[in-house]
Order: structure tokens, then sequence, then C-alpha cells
């Protein structure tokens, strides 16, 4: 006999299939394996006694304050631990149920949907500005070209071109200025035939810089605003692009200058849920969500948003992430930004483990290969 330990991680579905459990059993058996931890904030103490009974008789169980039971304080965090099938259970349990408990179970509803993206894509980094923070990331005319053309042979998805750096206290540009950049590199991916070959992004939040790429076969508009300005909304509504909403915290230029937040979590959260509604109104039809890693957020508030990423799969939206050799690293392990590659390629893992679906790297060929191998142990 040999007894074998296997991890949390693997294809449950798979094994169960392996052993030649009946369909039935899979479903019931992989949903026992999968458990969920899940934060419960500010719930009427109420609630919480009941949920707390709920949970146990399903075999799942509720952390509570001490005195929860004696209500000693009208509202409590508390923390459900429970496998799908439990959630499943309690989920419509709830629904009759007062205090809170009702949004309680809807929301237990929505985690249970949650999919996780079939495949991480890969967006190399073309800044078309002489000051972005990583120097080996700055191209313009033929040899924006040829890095385009190598990201594309190394097995880049998207390609993100941006001619403004958005760096901590980095200098304004004008709309000109940053047209006058990207312009030659335009017509210098139409006249290669590009276009056809891979999905372009451009980084930008100045509407005519927006429409001159959109006009010229762009797809996707990543606007570190988090489209502020209704205008590039209106602009990607009428070109059916893609907008990628990102989360920031001040501007470039006041940013990190103390950060801070009632819940990072659910103050990004809000954030989304609102300019979501905004941009649906104006007519977007396809969004992804950026949490803004480094934009207006402290070394803890990066790692909880890489580490929590799942929390914002509820938005039924693709999340975007860009870790890519920033700052973040070097408080971690002192280091410059042409040494960060080993970490950012840690961080772009843990990142896609948790439901990332596109990372936005520096790196194309490297992140390719590790993506890969990452996929391969999945299947295991």
């Amino acid at each position: 006999m040999q007894i074998e330990l296997l991890s949390n991680s693997i294809d449950k579905h798979k094994y169960l299939k392996e052993l030649g459990v009946d369909s039935g059993g899979i479903a019931i058996m992989a949903a026992k394996a999968t458990y969920y931890t899940i934060y419960i904030r500010d719930l009427h103490v109420g609630g919480a006694n009941i949920l707390k009974q709920d949970a146990l008789s399903v075999g799942a169980d509720l952390a509570v304050p001490r005195g929860t039971v004696m209500a000693r304080i009208p509202h409590v965090n508390c923390i459900l631990i429970a496998t799908a099938r439990q959630l499943k259970t309690l989920s419509t349990k709830e629904l009759a149920q007062p205090f809170g408990l009702k949004e309680v179970a809807k929301n237990l509803q929505e985690i249970l949907k949650v999919r996780r993206p079939c495949k991480v894509e890969v967006m190399g980094i073309i800044n078309a500005n002489d000051d972005s923070f990583f120097s080996a990331s700055r191209f313009n005319g033929t040899n924006a070209l040829q890095a385009i053309e190598q990201m594309i042979d190394d097995g880049a998805d998207i390609i993100d071109i941006g001619a403004v750096s958005s760096a901590p206290n980095s200098l304004h540009v004008s709309k000109d200025e940053e047209l006058a950049r990207v312009r030659p590199i335009f017509e210098a991916i139409k006249k290669a035939k590009l276009y056809n070959k891979i999905k372009f992004s451009i980084d930008s939040y100045e509407p005519e810089v927006i429409a001159c790429a959109l006009k010229s076969g762009f797809e996707i508009v990543n606007d570190i605003t988090g489209l502020a300005n209704n205008e590039v909304s209106s602009l990607c509504a009428s070109n059916n692009a893609t907008a990628v909403i990102m989360h920031m915290q001040g501007t470039p230029q006041t940013m990190q200058n103390q950060p801070q937040y009632e819940n990072i979590l659910s103050d990004i959260y809000s954030f989304f849920e609102q300019r979501v509604a905004k941009a649906e109104s104006l007519g977007v039809k396809k969004i992804t969500l950026d949490v803004g890693i480094g934009f207006g957020k402290t070394l803890e508030h990066n790692l909880m948003l890489i580490k929590h990423l799942e929390h914002f799969l509820t938005l039924k939206k693709p999340l975007l992430v860009g870790v890519s050799r920033k700052s973040m690293i070097d408080k971690i392990s002192p280091s410059l930004p042409h040494e960060r590659l080993g970490a950012t390629l840690a961080l772009n893992l843990e990142a896609a483990k948790n439901g990332a679906s596109i990372i936005r790297v520096h790196d194309v060929k490297e992140h390719v290969q590790a993506l890969r191998v990452q996929a391969a142990l999945n299947t295991i």
C-alpha cells in the first residue's frame, strides 16, 4: 500500500475521472474538494450568529470575534470557510434569513459563478518616450518596429504602445508631443502589415491620441485614469474597442504621497463598479479591469491586490496586471529596474494563478515560457 498527499491545486476532475468515479460522483466530490475562505465585513451580529449555526449544520464554519454570541457589538467581521458544495447550500439557505444575510447569500452565489481565464495573454510594452523608468523599454521609429516584431516572434498576444511616462513624479507631456511620438510607429506598423497578426493597445488618456490609434487599427485603449474623460468612453464605444479601466489614487505627480484606503479591496471594487456602470451607459461593450499596481499604493497594498486578485473576478470582467520591474520589487529585494526580471516573473505567475487574464510585461519571451510551464503543471 502507498499513500500520497496530493496538492490542493491539482485538477480534481481529472484525478476522479482516472479513478473511475461516475460522472455524478465526480461533480459532487470535486465540489467537496474545493475550499473557499471568504472575509465578510460589518455583518449584523444577529446575522453572524445565524450564519455560524447554519455553517456548522452543513459542515462548514464561520470564524467570529469573541463575544459575538452575546451580541456585545452590533456589527462584526467574520471569515467563512466552506467547500463549494457547502457554499452552494448556504447561499440558498441564507436567502430567507434577516440581518443582511440575503445580501450575503447573493454574494456567495456570485462567488460560485466565478470562472478563471483559460489562457493568460501576454501584453508587451513599447514606450515611445525617453523617460520611462526602464530604459530597455524605450523605442522609436525603426527600433520600435523591430521590437514589436521581436515580441510577436516571442509569443506576445498584445502590444501596448505609449508615449508618456506614468511613473511617480513624471513630467506632463502635451497631446501634440504625444502624437508626434506615436504617429511614426502607427505608420510603421501599418506599412509592415502587423495589424492582422496581433492586437495593439494604446496606452493613453488623450482623446486625440486615442482617436488616431483607433483609426490606425488599434483595438484596445489602456487608460490609466480609468475612463475619467467621457470622450474616451465614447471613442471606445464608437470603435467597438476594449477599454482598460485602471485604478489610480491621485495623479502620477501625487499618487505616492502617503496613499491611504479604508479597505484596499473594497475601495477599488467600488471604484470599478462605478466606472464600469458609467462606461456601459456610454456604450462601451468590452471592458478589462486593472487594479493599478504602484498607482497610489504602498508595498502592502500592492501585495494585497496581487494575492487577492480573485476578489475582483466577481465583477465578471477580464483582469489586467502591470507589475513588470516596478519599484515595489526594490522595497522587497533592493535592485535596479534591469535587475528585477526574476521578481517580476514570480509576481506575474502569482497574478496568473489568482485570476489575471492579461499580464503587461517588458520581457515577453520569458513570460510566455513561464506561463507555458505553469499551464503544464496545472494539467497534472
